[in-house]
């Protein structure tokens, strides 16, 4: 089975801005560095081109900003119009999977890509319609085996 990621970025690049955040989630450790990648992340991309960025409180929010020209320059060619920092909420760093985990890539069966299929029917838009059937599809054939969220 075709990996969904590229049909899913071709879909987000249809809803604007926040198509952009991407190139920029993905290069915010390195741009950053590991300290400031644990106390800020891209949180969203306004329509204006403003990368608003979570931080754990207040101060990191102010000396980040102090920054902000310097962090541009570190993302480079995906650098947005403008930063701004705020206290708010900062994903956990994920836990490295298992080489048993990492090794283990279930394939949807037939009664997977019927339930997804039920599930999406509703979507109007055949592109979209088949891109999140087809995710839904591969989680629900990884459920059985995955972590609860929480």
């Amino acid at each position: 089975m075709d990996r969904v990621g590229d049909a899913v970025r071709h879909e987000l690049r249809r809803f604007g801005p926040a198509a952009g955040m991407t190139p920029l989630v993905e290069g915010w450790p390195a741009a950053v560095g590991p300290e400031i990648a644990r106390n800020a992340w891209p949180a969203r991309l306004a329509r204006d081109g403003t990368l608003h960025v979570h931080t754990t409180d207040s101060i990191w929010a102010f000396e980040l900003k102090s920054r902000a020209e310097e962090i541009r320059g570190r993302l480079g060619e995906h650098a947005p119009r403008r930063l701004a920092f705020a206290p708010g909420p900062i994903p956990e760093p994920p836990e490295p999977p298992s080489e048993e985990v990492r090794s283990r890539v279930p394939e949807p069966d037939a009664t997977h890509v019927a339930k997804a299929d039920s599930l999406v029917r509703v979507i109007r838009d055949e592109d979209l319609r088949k891109v999140v059937a087809k995710a839904a599809a591969l989680s629900l054939a990884h459920a059985p085996n995955d972590r609860p969220f929480w």
